[in-house]
């Protein structure tokens, strides 16, 4: 598969070198070209770099890893070729450059907190929806540090590391989920894109806990023993006394 990214960084690299690894094709378009020459020698196995403009149009999947506060300035230059509307050929008809392209939000909007984190912005894949009118976004990889996607284990206590995600248009969930195997990753359907602003919140807080030393894991029973019982009253989840 061809995936453009969007983004130099530890998370562009980290899931680009395991893409790559896995023998998918990978342009990396950054800010700038000496920043993408880093992340591709980075990422190995073939991988390129571009410009952000040509890494949003390649391929079928695109995968958004820069800074929150750089969406909108990476957005626009993603769709500058897309500006005249010349030629409706090759998507440049006037439609934002990634219309029609799966893609993949890991970006958090984290702001300092006493005591761990907030949000600086209540529902970032939503503005990216609405930003690039037509793309299929999924909001995926963004609980977890980059170093974890990067490294060799994808099990903890006998289960498989799991990765949420959060969409709207079946086909594009189904090409994350495949994605995320690829990665030896275990991917869960969490909901529509609406549920991705309590993803982008569960992730500042149990990363706040993380920071502070605390073991967020420890604070969720398995499933087994998660004791979650439908109430009798309105059919919904309750919890047993």
């Amino acid at each position: 598969m061809r995936i453009g990214i969007i983004g130099a960084g530890q998370m562009a690299r980290a899931l680009g070198g395991g893409w790559a690894a896995a023998g998918h094709e990978i342009a990396l378009g950054a800010r700038t070209s000496a920043r993408a020459d880093e992340a591709v020698a980075v990422i190995g196995h073939g991988a390129r770099a571009t410009t952000i403009t040509d890494a949003a149009r390649f391929g079928d999947v695109t995968l958004l890893a820069v800074p929150v506060d750089a969406l909108a300035e990476v957005l626009a230059a993603a769709n500058s070729a897309n500006a005249t509307g010349v030629d409706a050929a090759d998507g440049t008809d006037g439609r934002h450059a990634l219309a029609g392209r799966t893609l993949i939000d890991c970006t958090n909007a984290f702001a300092p907190d006493s005591g761990g984190f907030t949000l600086s912005e209540p529902a970032v894949a939503e503005r990216i929806a609405a930003t690039a009118p037509g793309a299929r976004v999924v909001k995926a990889f963004n609980l977890l540090a980059a170093e974890v996607w990067a490294g060799q284990h994808r099990e903890f206590e006998g289960r498989p590391l799991t990765v949420p995600l959060c969409g709207d248009d079946p086909n594009a969930m189904a090409t994350v989920a495949a994605l995320a195997t690829d990665l030896k990753l275990h991917p869960v359907h969490a909901g529509g894109l609406v549920q991705a602003r309590y993803l982008e919140a569960t992730s500042a807080f149990v990363v706040g806990l993380w920071f502070a030393g605390h073991d967020a894991r420890a604070m969720f029973p398995p499933l087994e023993s998660a004791f979650a019982a439908a109430d009798q009253a309105d059919g919904l989840p309750g919890i047993r006394e």
